[in-house]
Parts: C-alpha cells; sequence; structure tokens
C-alpha cells in the first residue's frame, strides 16, 4: 500500500498529466482552426485586461480577454468556433474593438476567470469624459499659470451669458495648470465660491459665484461622473477623466450635502505623480540604504503612518517600482484605485459587495503573490492576515494611521493583534510628513536661530556615519519671499520628512514583552533614529525648506539647554 505522502505525490502527477494533456488538445486545435494557441499557466493576465468582456459571457462561452490596448482585444477560448465565443466577438466589433482569437486549455481559462474576483464593479469604474478640446484646455492652461490669472480669468466672466462648459474649462485648466491636488466647490447663502488646494494649503480662486451657475455646474459634474442627479440629500462618490494631448487625468468626485446646497471636492490625479522615483521623494542617503535593504528581503511587513494627505500611497508606490520586475507577481488590494501603474495587478475594495480589504486579502493570497499591498489596515481581520503573509514568505506592503513610527505598534495592539506577530512579522516602520519647498527663485538668506545652534550640533553628532554630515553643516538658512513663480507664497511643491524604525532582535523582544511607546520610541533613539521633525531640521540645513514650516508639521522647536 501507497504510504499518505506517496499518494500525495501520485495524484499530483496525475494532475500534472491531465493538465499537459489538455494543453496539447488546445495546441492541436489552434493547428487545425489556424490559429495561435496560449498557455495560460505562463502567461500574466491583468486584471484591466479581462474588462471587454462581462463575466458571465466568459463563464459562458469559456473564452476570456487576456490582452487590451486601445481598440485591439486578445481573446482566449476552449472553443473559438462555438456561437457563444462567437457572439462575444460580434460584441466586441461592435464595440470598436479588433479582436484576435487564440485557443487555450479549460483548466487555464478557468484559472483566469477566478481573476474576475478582483475586477472593480463598473459603477466603480470611470463613467464620463470631459466634453472639452484637449487643444482648448491646454490652450488655457497656458495662460492661466498663477492662482491670480485664474481668479482674474473668472472674474472676467459675464454670468449672465456664460455656459457651464467654459466656467467648468476655466476650472479645470487652472488647476491644472496651477497644479492644484483638490478644486473645492462651496455653496454660501448668497453666492458659492471656488477654492484650489495647492501644496496642501487652500486658497481662494473666485467668491462670487452666483448660485444659479453654481446649480448648473454642480449638475454638470455630477452628470460627468455618474452621480444621481435627483440626489441632493445624501454623499455621493463618483469619477470620470480629463483627456489631454498626451495624457489622461482622473478626477476622483465627492458630494455631501450643505446647509445651501451640495459642497463638492475633484481630486485631480495626475498620473505624472505615479512617475516619482524613491530618490525623488527626499530621503537621505542613510534612508535610501535602509530602503534598498529591506526592498530585498524576499519576506516581512514594511508599514508606512501618518494622517490622510501625508504622501504614504506616492512612497509606497515608489517602493512597488523599484521592485516590480517581470518574473514577480505583484497584486494590490486599494480604496480607491487613485493611480494605474503598468505591470501591476490592482484591485479595489467593493464595501457594498461586501469585498472588503480582509476578504481581498484572502483572495489575493490564493493568487501566488510574491509582494502584496494593501491600501490601509483598518481592522483586526485585516492586520492578522497581512501579518501572516509577511510571516509566510511575502513582502507586504501598507499604510496605518499613527503619528509616529513607533504608534504603529500600539495602534495594531489597540485592533487586537498579538504582539507576539507584531514583533515577528515588522521589518520596517516609517513615519512620513509632507512639508513645502521653499521657491528656488525667490529664497533669500537668513540667519540660524541662536536658540537652535546647540540643538542642531547635538543633531548632527547623531547623524548615521554614512550620512553625508557635510551638506548640513551650514551658517546660513533660506527664507520664502514670493514671486510669480510660486504664485507670491514663496513655496513651490512638497518633499517628505520621514522617520525610520527598523525591526532587529532588540525592538522584537520588547514588542513581544509588551512595552510601553516610550520604551520604544527611547530604543529606537538609542539605535540612531532620526525623527520626523529633526529630518525637517536638516532639509532646512538642506536649503529645501524653513523652520516655520517644519514647525507648523511637527510641532515647536524646542532648543537643546
Amino acid at each position: 500500500m501507497f504510504g499518505a505522502k506517496q499518494q500525495d505525490a501520485l495524484q499530483k502527477k496525475l494532475g500534472d498529466m491531465r493538465r499537459e494533456a489538455e494543453e496539447r488538445a488546445a495546441e492541436r486545435l489552434a493547428g487545425k482552426l489556424n490559429l495561435q494557441y496560449i498557455d495560460l499557466r505562463i502567461t500574466p493576465v491583468s486584471i484591466d485586461a479581462l474588462k471587454p468582456i462581462p463575466e458571465e459571457l466568459a463563464k459562458d462561452a469559456m473564452a476570456v480577454a487576456v490582452e487590451t490596448k486601445k481598440n485591439h482585444v486578445a481573446v482566449a477560448a476552449t472553443d473559438p468556433g462555438s456561437p457563444q465565443t462567437g457572439k462575444i466577438i460580434e460584441k466586441l466589433k461592435a464595440a470598436g474593438f479588433e479582436t484576435r482569437v487564440f485557443t487555450a486549455s479549460r483548466s487555464g481559462i478557468e484559472k483566469i476567470l477566478e481573476s474576475y474576483a478582483f475586477v472593480p464593479k463598473e459603477s466603480k469604474e470611470i463613467t464620463g469624459k470631459v466634453e472639452i478640446s484637449p487643444e482648448r484646455l491646454e490652450e488655457l492652461a497656458k495662460r492661466l499659470t498663477t492662482i491670480q490669472e485664474v481668479s482674474k480669468e473668472m472674474g472676467s466672466v459675464d454670468f449672465d451669458d456664460v455656459n457651464t462648459t467654459l466656467l467648468l474649462e476655466i476650472v479645470l485648466a487652472g488647476g491644472l495648470a496651477v497644479g492644484a491636488s483638490d478644486i473645492h466647490f462651496e455653496a454660501e447663502e448668497q453666492k458659492a465660491k471656488i477654492r484650489f488646494r495647492l501644496d496642501g494649503i487652500l486658497h481662494d480662486i473666485f467668491g462670487k459665484l452666483p448660485l444659479r451657475n453654481y446649480e448648473h455646474l454642480v449638475s454638470r459634474i455630477k452628470l460627468l461622473s455618474n452621480l444621481k442627479m435627483n440626489v441632493h440629500d445624501q454623499a455621493q462618490d463618483g469619477r470620470f477623466t480629463i483627456e489631454m494631448t498626451k495624457k489622461e487625468v482622473e478626477v476622483r468626485v465627492s458630494t455631501i450635502p450643505s446647509e445651501f446646497g451640495e459642497t463638492i471636492v475633484m481630486r485631480l490625479l495626475d498620473p505624472d505623480a505615479t512617475t516619482v522615483q524613491l530618490g525623488e521623494l527626499g530621503l537621505r542617503e542613510d534612508d535610501l540604504e535602509v530602503v534598498a535593504r529591506q526592498l530585498k528581503m524576499p519576506n516581512g511587513l514594511i508599514l508606512n503612518t501618518g494622517p490622510t494627505g501625508s504622501g504614504k500611497t506616492t512612497t509606497l508606490y515608489a517602493f512597488l517600482r523599484k521592485v516590480a520586475k517581470p518574473e514577480v507577481k505583484i497584486i494590490t488590494i486599494e480604496d480607491p484605485i487613485e493611480y494605474r501603474v503598468e505591470g501591476i495587478e490592482q484591485t479595489q475594495v467593493d464595501p457594498e459587495a461586501g469585498y472588503d480589504f480582509a476578504d481581498g486579502l484572502r483572495s489575493i493570497m490564493r493568487q501566488d503573490p510574491d509582494i502584496i499591498l494593501v491600501g490601509e489596515i483598518r481592522d483586526r481581520d485585516t492586520a492578522d492576515i497581512a501579518l501572516q503573509a509577511a510571516l509566510t514568505g511575502h513582502l507586504v506592503f501598507s499604510t496605518l494611521h499613527a503619528n509616529d513610527a513607533v504608534g504603529a505598534v500600539p495602534r495594531l495592539v489597540d485592533l487586537g493583534v498579538k504582539t507576539s506577530a507584531i514583533g515577528s512579522a515588522i521589518t520596517l516602520v516609517i513615519a512620513q510628513r509632507l512639508v513645502r519647498k521653499l521657491c528656488q527663485y525667490c529664497k533669500v538668506e537668513s540667519k540660524i536661530p541662536p536658540e537652535l545652534i546647540q540643538k542642531i550640533k547635538k543633531l548632527l553628532d547623531r547623524l548615521p556615519p554614512n550620512a553625508d554630515k557635510g551638506k548640513y553643516n551650514k551658517t546660513v538658512i533660506y527664507e520664502p519671499t514670493g514671486c510669480s513663480k510660486c504664485n507670491n507664497f514663496g513655496y513651490k511643491g512638497r518633499v517628505g520628512i520621514f522617520e525610520f524604525m527598523e525591526n532587529g532582535p532588540d525592538f522584537e523582544e520588547a514588542i513581544s514583552k509588551d512595552a510601553s511607546r516610550t520604551t520604544l520610541r527611547e530604543l529606537a533613539k538609542k539605535q540612531g533614529m532620526i525623527t520626523m521633525q529633526e529630518d525637517g531640521i536638516l532639509k532646512v540645513l538642506e536649503g529645501l525648506t524653513s523652520f516655520r514650516e517644519v514647525e507648523d508639521v511637527t510641532g515647536s522647536l524646542e532648543s537643546e539647554k
């Protein structure tokens, strides 16, 4: 009689033989039909590629889209000549797609069909495109290069004789031209106002928009975003796309009811933001060495902490681009997908369908990924699965709301995670904020405040040996003034300030013993951790930002006594 292990080995061998026979049968069918054969065991298929064929049709015909590029679709089918497959091809052609058909095995198709679980529902997809000429948008953007020019353009509009499209053109083109991250539309008792968020700060653009024009503008935005036009007393979320000549900018729309009408916030998701490289984040050389070391690890959990809007996602995307390569399978689960990254399978939570971070992460684990990104750890289930994944051979990236790097540990404990799992799974915790960068055209020299000289000296003495201390050993710093290049704010752009807590034997032991936050912070400082505030001070010494900006983000700069 065979033992259990021998039986398992035999069953596996028989299964492999059946699978190989299926593949050879599909290959022979391709030859008979003069088509190409595709082996879906080794062919990567992105989530986006599946979208042209609805799941029910795909299951009925045993045919799936395996690659989609603009108006070209590659379709793999077990029986390309079946009526069901023919129906799919006809529908694709009617929708303007050119199709290329392959044969594939049934088990190969079934494997791809499992990925439909990660395809976002249509209601979550981009639902409209702004009916504005890209050339018109870009012509406006060339003129409206400052907040003052956008305000002046709005002030010159005759609101008794203006169409809604023109208003939307001005606002969108102006927002894109000045680099706004968000556009706010706010109804008041007599008028409505428009504000831009630029480098994290809200600025008034126009405050005298007649309510009649505002209502038309709200209706237009809701129509573009596929929101319910007749719903005014509930919050709604949607998306649309702005088509430019060289790129498409996705716009995420949020509406909420307010006292005098609906309030709308549009987030501009410029695809150029996803091209930020590790070296552009603002990391010091010694921090970059830590990141490089951690990204080479085959498993572990890298957490990035901070409030909403602190740049956590941008940092993790930069990490993903660094580790992305053909032989590595990367899957993300996000809420929502803000930026599309080529070569990475991105999925989106759908709470209405019961597909949350925990459920999505369980499904992802069955897809045999090497690297996983979880948009945010919000509950115990998600935390437990993420930590378990990190302990079982996966490299996991995620974000967590905590005030600093050390605070990630008590935050996970508050969620109900066991300290033994935390200490074993976490390999690196990052905390970050964004500070505004001084305008390089108008910044002026200034003296270092005498009360901070001793603090700076002690900080420089504590820098790791591999840090470039020479770049911080300065006698002058810079302050903002203001010019046309920076909208007279004195600042243009933002840069991250960071603190890194790298796990090790001492930390793991302390965490497993349920050490206090104070104990962990003392241990981190003993091991040479540079805090976010201290990193901000170093960036002041580099001439990148100001002490005032660092104080606004991290609190008062206490001098050393």
